[in-house]
């Protein structure tokens, strides 16, 4: 993975510094909090309902042993002992005191983390395949370019003031795990005669008016991509509406201008720059590139793993939900679920986080990933190592058997946390989780992606979800809406609405009445439930919600 170099850390230390000097002045009353606020946001900090809250970036999901370990430290020295993992594989802590952080940036900077383009009009942390570099099913490790593009983005002084943020996703493989679809840049690894390229997806997003992104080139030579991306966000630069925010995303820029039209002209100021690349993006690529180098990989039996799968029914059923095939036969990748029944979703404590920074020295090669799905992964671990680390995570309460159940939902911080909330979605999530769990259900059930959002921000990518929870106010009341049939894989979709939303007491009944009507439609267990809803519809799902209008009409 990359390490900072001379340069990356001088950078780091003086805008620390620089930071540390606009939040004295701050305290001491010299910036007002108006004045303050551009200049907090450029740092990751947030004034959420109760509290300041810090957005700390992990560059395409990546971390060391010791990036965790000091994640952990810093959620027990200046937090309240846990901090939350989000969506942009980046970790927020939810209740730093002001004058705490500058000295939260130093103990990131030693570690080589930052907050810097976590918040603001600007180009945002890139994400990732949280397997990146270990799937079987890749075509290449898209990581290198994604912190090829890390390096472009920050501080770009022509893209610090964008008409609105701006998200890129990366995937290596053609199952997409990083929901290229819904950002405002995708990048898919393609092939074309022996070589790398890109397919570039533009356009797409959640929020407000959520839309899927559309193919701008079905193929991108690697050596084009920064002058390329460089192309994309300038020409939105210009065209981007900076009347409205509602209508400022590249999205929405797509759809006033037509996709045609984008490609003309981005075609266009791709012709202008490429020139002005001479290579120098490339030579850096490869210096990155070397960064990234497989770890040695160890020979050795794997007798352990076959015991115990054989002869360990829990042991058995983690594997059967928690692993994923490694391109190495003798290892795997093994899904650290942060989302216990009735827990909070993406929470995890300090004490969990120097667990994992420890499991992942002793067994994984040093290495972690954070998923857009909000848990951790350890992306290279020996099959004959498996028991011994199932083990180690049941004592600290991270062997939930339940990854891509109903119960490894997303879930946003919702009006428990945040300022733009308009109902609370954890509290929701846990309920859910609790139910299904009393149920004995969720293996039933099998593969479901259940997301929820605490307003029309949709930061839970309920769109995306096969079943989505917007929670809504109403004459000051929580109104839960559901969609269903949301993709946010290579066939991305977006859920269709049901119909009226329910109140805080109903939501986790209504749920429940749909995967009853799901269990009872479908074909087989092999038949999942975004496949029994693309082959039924909407029609026997919404009979199963509003059972009082099928009485009514009758």
């Amino acid at each position: 993975m990359y390490s900072y170099n001379e340069f990356d850390k001088a950078f780091l230390a003086e805008r620390n510094a620089q930071f540390r000097a606009q939040v004295e002045r701050r305290i001491d009353g010299s910036l007002t909090e108006e004045e303050f606020r551009p200049l907090r946001l450029m740092n990751g900090l947030y004034l959420q309902l109760h509290a300041y809250m810090l957005r700390v970036c992990v560059p395409y999901g990546t971390l060391s042993s010791a990036q965790m370990r000091q994640l952990g430290m810093i959620a027990a020295k200046w937090d309240k002992g846990y901090g939350h993992f989000t969506t942009r594989q980046n970790i927020q802590y939810n209740w730093p005191k002001l004058n705490d952080v500058p000295d939260i940036l130093d103990a990131l900077g030693e570690v080589g983390l930052h907050a810097i383009q976590t918040s603001g009009n600007t180009i945002r942390n890139t994400t990732a395949d949280h397997f990146a570099g270990a799937a079987a099913d890749e075509i290449a490790d898209p990581r290198p370019v994604a912190e090829l593009i890390r390096q472009w983005s920050t501080d770009h002084p022509e893209f610090q003031f964008l008409p609105r943020k701006f998200k890129i996703a990366i995937t290596g493989s053609p199952n997409d795990r990083a929901v290229t679809r819904a950002h405002d840049i995708g990048l898919r690894m393609v092939e074309q005669d022996g070589k790398e390229g890109f397919e570039v997806i533009i356009g797409g997003g959640l929020g407000r008016t959520p839309m899927i992104g559309k193919v701008i080139r079905e193929f991108l030579p690697k050596a084009d991509l920064l002058p390329y991306l460089e192309a994309c966000v300038s020409v939105w630069n210009i065209l981007g509406r900076r009347d409205n925010k509602y209508k400022a995303r590249i999205k929405i820029t797509v759809h006033e201008n037509g996709l045609e039209k984008m490609q003309e002209l981005v075609e266009a100021r791709f012709a202008e720059l490429r020139p002005q690349f001479g290579g120098i993006d490339q030579e850096m690529l490869k210096s990155i590139e070397a960064q990234f180098t497989l770890p040695q990989f160890k020979t050795a039996p794997t007798d352990a793993y076959d015991a115990a799968y054989a002869n360990d029914p829990v042991f058995r059923a983690w594997v059967d939900t928690n692993i994923t095939a490694h391109r190495n036969a003798d290892y795997a990748i093994v899904s650290i679920s942060i989302k216990n029944h009735g827990e909070t979703p993406g929470d995890a404590t300090a004490e969990q986080m120097a667990t994992m920074a420890d499991l992942a020295e002793q067994y994984a090669h040093d290495e972690l990933r954070i998923s857009h799905e909000q848990n951790v992964i350890l992306p290279h671990v020996h099959r004959g190592d498996l028991p011994a680390l199932h083990a180690a995570l049941k004592q600290a309460r991270l062997a939930a058997a339940n990854i891509g159940l109903i119960s490894d939902m997303i879930v946003c911080p919702g009006m428990d946390y945040c300022a733009l909330a308009t109902a609370r979605s954890i509290p929701i999530g846990q309920q859910i989780s609790t139910r299904f769990n009393e149920l004995k259900l969720e293996h039933d059930i099998g593969e479901l992606k259940l997301k929820i959002s605490g307003c029309i921000n949709a930061c839970g990518h309920h769109h995306v979800g096969h079943i989505g929870i917007l929670g809504l106010d109403r004459a000051g009341v929580e109104n839960y809406q559901v969609t269903l049939g949301g993709d946010g894989t290579e066939t991305a979709s977006l859920g269709e609405r049901a119909g009226p939303g329910f109140a805080y007491d109903e939501i986790v009944p209504a749920v429940e009445r749909v995967i009853h009507a799901y269990l009872k439609l479908r074909q087989g267990p092999e038949e999942t439930f975004l496949m029994t809803y693309r082959r039924l519809g909407m029609a026997p799902f919404k009979a199963a919600l509003y059972p009082e209008d099928k009485a009514n009409a009758a």
